[in-house]
């Protein structure tokens, strides 16, 4: 909703607002939007976030000090601030979405012990920045054996789903299907918010999407098997590996979301960043200003933390 600016004092400022909102349609072609309460429903939930980008030298692989050089303190800088941003978002949307909600933040190479000595009721995953073939050999290997064995619900993120994919043998490629080590440099890339498409809408993770009411550009698209996401990413999985099931497609990129339900596992994975909802929300101007842009993503990560909850109970 955009700002209202008025003259005089409170009560005459939200006297106005009201009656301003009053008279736009939710469904009209105005520049007004349904307000949408965001409302705690679930009681507790301990989540350990992982953060999967690089942090010190000891995270790399000989290929990154060979193709780094000069630069590794640099680029240990940047993946440092970028992770910073990621495991903060996710921590904002459980602490918004849980009335009593415990958290633990840990790097990739230390998910295992931190899973046995936390016992969370649910991990999620961060995005990445760089190729796999710079990370350490040895924290990947790691990971690749506890997420083929983990009871614990998971939802990887963005580079996470590409980890989890590769984990269980999928194969990685640029988005003009090139192999990464042929063009690691000015990819084509899928950035900013772009429609993806549902291609199984029964599965419980979507449940809610499609309240259109506040969802004010499914007015335009009149799709109920569409969501509007945050995507910054120019590496996709190339299929879908072995026990999972592709949820969501789009054009540039066929795998944005799978599920593997099999062997007492619960791991969800998405291409695109539904993490970024609180980002959003926290950045309007005024709290009448209430943008539904990450609205999809919301509701999908509080679906996530339920069903993590029913998984583990």
């Amino acid at each position: 909703m955009p700002a209202t600016v008025v003259k005089g004092n409170m009560h005459d400022s939200v006297a106005t607002a009201f009656e301003t909102a009053a008279h736009a349609s939710p469904f009209s072609s105005g520049d007004f939007c349904r307000y949408e309460p965001i409302l705690k429903r679930i009681d507790h939930a301990r989540v350990l976030i992982v953060n999967d980008l690089l942090r010190y030298a000891s995270d790399l692989s000989p290929l990154a000090f060979e193709d780094w050089k000069g630069s590794i303190e640099t680029k240990l800088r940047f993946e440092r601030k970028v992770s910073a941003m990621a495991v903060n978002n996710i921590a904002e949307n459980v602490i918004r979405l849980v009335k009593n909600p415990k958290t633990l933040t840990v790097h990739l190479s230390e998910v295992e012990a931190a899973a046995a000595r936390f016992r969370p009721d649910a991990i999620v995953m961060s995005g990445t920045y760089a190729d796999f073939d710079y990370y350490n050999a040895e924290h990947l290997d790691a990971f690749h054996e506890f997420i083929k064995e983990t009871k614990i619900p998971v939802l990887a993120i963005c580079g996470a789903h590409q980890l989890v994919a590769v984990s269980f043998g999928a194969k990685l490629k640029t988005l003009d299907d090139l192999e990464l080590s042929e063009k690691r440099n000015d990819r084509l890339v899928e950035y900013q918010y772009r429609f993806v498409k549902i291609v199984d809408p029964t599965d419980p993770i979507f449940a809610g999407h499609d309240d259109r009411g506040s969802r004010r550009w499914q007015e335009y698209t009149n799709k109920d098997d569409i969501l509007r996401v945050w995507q910054n990413h120019g590496v996709q999985v190339d299929g879908v590996p072995e026990g999972f099931k592709l949820l969501a497609s789009s054009y540039l990129c066929r795998n944005q979301m799978m599920v593997k339900r099999s062997d007492g596992q619960l791991i969800y994975s998405v291409q695109f960043h539904l993490e970024k909802s609180f980002e959003d929300w926290s950045k309007n101007p005024t709290r009448w200003e209430h943008v539904n842009e990450s609205r999809d993503g919301r509701i999908l990560f509080e679906n996530f933390l339920k069903l993590a909850l029913v998984h583990r109970s």
